[in-house]
């Protein structure tokens, strides 16, 4: 997903990696996901997991020293890889196959047409983790709706994997009813027995507790924001302009960057920079909205901030210097391609569109450059960022399964968490060398096959810590990785971070509205008085009530932090 639109490709850790043959996908993060997740052991339960209780279920952390990251990790911001590395120079994460040889049915989201079950990828993990799967592969559009299907009914896949935005309604409830339980198999140093999840980071591990057991193997990601100001650098070197550092310089500088007649607008929607130079609790999570201030729990839209990043973006709209089809409402998945195509010389995206973006328009435009420009405060000063969930998909298996189907499982999982630079990683990553990649000027780059084999699938059933690794563009690996290192020196976390939590029924859509009024504020097509009343109105219908939910929450369990 973009900042403000689902996109049609796959959320995937493997857009994280180098290939020229085709540009990434944008991982998912920065939408507002309006459903939270947790429940009971049989059922739904609202609240959550924490503090004391959380240690008990929580694996041991081991890291990996597998093999050094060019650019190590901190600031909790990914550790980044910039070369290559050789196939003779491959590590090995799994000396020996943990599988039984049994066999596994796992469901999961697919975005684009799903390969045959017997190709040469498939076989060839099935061999190297010793457990036969079986995908079954659901269009990602609709997943919910089958996702929804399948757990209201008696018969369930092995494995099924749950993206977070797809944890509304029944589903909830339906995992703590019908997943198993894998504390008896990674809690505190059982986890050793499988050293890739062992370094799999505490904080992801806690976001996978449902129901008050460890129910989810997460896809780790890096908790600092990933949703970057990216602008055409090597335009903004032809014209002569400085970066701007605050908000009133960017808008000064709009006004002289935009050209309507020459097609030229200084920026696209800029709405999620903005809630980020303003310091507004992030949105990728309902739970993430409340946070403890001065001894009261205060929402997001209840803040100045917020009002204050909306009457920003307001002034950019009203100036004339975003592109007319932001404008208009197509924010969504073209902002890039108005980006690239020097339409528009700023955006706001998923921070991976920076790799994405090069490398497809470098094969027509050798000069095209582009970078994130750091967030500033509202006066210009250093801003102060607020860290969004590090995990947001969960994969899980059945508990009619049998304790040898849920070590295989785990094996499978163990085995797709190997990180860069081993063995293990370039089979799950790309596949097998001369059918579904070769080795061009030393980088792997896959062929037809494999961009159509080696997609989706294994992304989900097991990830390292979070990495950032493009060794075909190792400055645009470093930029990456050094803006989020940047931007982690300046990220705070709110109360619920890293908590998985249900909200009771009668309040789960209170704030449901909101997303489209501050799209609306913004445009002008309403004013910020009318988010001051919605606001009201949420206080009065519920709002007020899940406060104290929150509150006694926060207070019988205490922080994740």
């Amino acid at each position: 997903m973009t900042p403000n639109s689902a996109t049609s490709a796959a959320p995937s850790r493997r857009s994280f990696l180098a290939s020229t043959a085709v540009a990434a996908a944008v991982v998912a993060g920065g939408v507002p996901l309006l459903s939270a997740c947790g429940g009971s052991q049989e059922g739904r339960k609202e609240g959550t997991t924490s503090g004391k209780d959380a240690q008990k279920l929580l694996p041991t952390f081991v890291a990996s020293n597998v093999v050094a990251p060019d650019l190590p990790a901190k600031n909790g911001a990914p550790a980044g890889f910039t070369k290559a590395i050789a196939t003779a120079d491959l590590k090995t994460s799994v000396p020996k196959k943990l599988g039984s040889g049994g066999k596994l049915k796992v469901m999961s989201p697919f975005w684009g047409t799903p390969p045959k079950g017997d190709n040469p990828y498939y076989t060839a993990m099935n061999e190297a983790v010793g457990v036969e799967v079986t995908w079954q592969n659901q269009d990602g559009v609709t997943y919910d709706q089958k996702l929804g299907a399948v757990l209201a009914s008696s018969d369930i896949p092995d494995v099924v994997v749950v993206p977070g935005w797809n944890l509304m309604g029944k589903i909830p409830s339906a995992i703590n009813a019908k997943f198993a339980d894998l504390g008896p198999y990674l809690s505190g140093d059982k986890v050793k027995d499988y050293p890739n999840l062992a370094a799999v980071p505490t904080e992801a591990w806690q976001r996978g507790i449902f129901g008050g057991q460890l129910r989810a193997v997460p896809m780790p990601g890096s908790y600092v924001t990933d949703i970057a100001p990216m602008y055409r650098k090597d335009l903004f070197e032809k014209k002569g302009y400085s970066v701007p550092t605050s908000p009133d310089e960017f808008l000064s500088w709009a006004k002289e960057a935009t050209d309507a007649k020459s097609k030229v607008w200084a920026c696209d929607d800029m709405k999620w920079t903005a809630f980020n130079i303003f310091s507004v609790f992030p949105g990728s999570d309902k739970a993430l909205w409340w946070n403890l201030v001065d001894g009261k729990l205060v929402n997001r839209i209840e803040t100045e901030e917020y009002l204050e990043a909306l009457e920003w973006v307001r002034k950019l709209y009203a100036a004339d210097v975003v592109h007319p089809d932001a404008v208009s409402g197509k924010a969504g998945g073209d902002s890039r391609n108005r980006f690239t195509a020097g339409q528009s010389l700023v955006f706001n995206g998923n921070i991976s569109a920076w790799w994405g973006s090069v490398t497809e328009q470098r094969a027509q435009k050798p000069d095209f450059d582009m970078a994130a420009f750091d967030i500033f405060g509202p006066d210009g000063g250093d801003p102060s960022l607020w860290a969004v969930q590090p995990a947001n998909i969960f994969t899980f298996i059945s508990k009619k399964a049998t304790a040898q189907q849920i070590k295989d499982f785990l094996a499978l999982c163990n085995y797709c968490a190997a990180p860069y630079g081993t063995k293990e990683f370039m089979l799950t990553a790309y596949g097998v060398e001369g059918t579904d990649y070769d080795v061009k000027k030393g980088l792997p780059v896959k062929t037809t096959q494999g961009v159509n084999e080696v997609n989706g699938a294994y992304d989900y059933t097991g990830n390292p810590a979070p990495y950032t690794a493009y060794p075909d563009l190792p400055d645009v690996t470093k930029g990456m990785v050094e803006w989020m290192q940047r931007m982690g020196a300046f990220t705070k976390k709110t109360s619920f971070f890293g908590l998985t939590i249900t909200e009771p029924n009668r309040w789960s859509n209170l704030a449901d509205n909101f997303e489209q009024l501050e799209d609306d504020v913004v445009r002008g097509r309403k004013k910020v008085s009318d988010v001051q009343q919605a606001v009201s109105d949420w206080k009065s219908k519920g709002g007020d009530g899940l406060r104290d939910w929150y509150k006694k929450l926060l207070d019988d369990n205490g922080s994740a932090n």
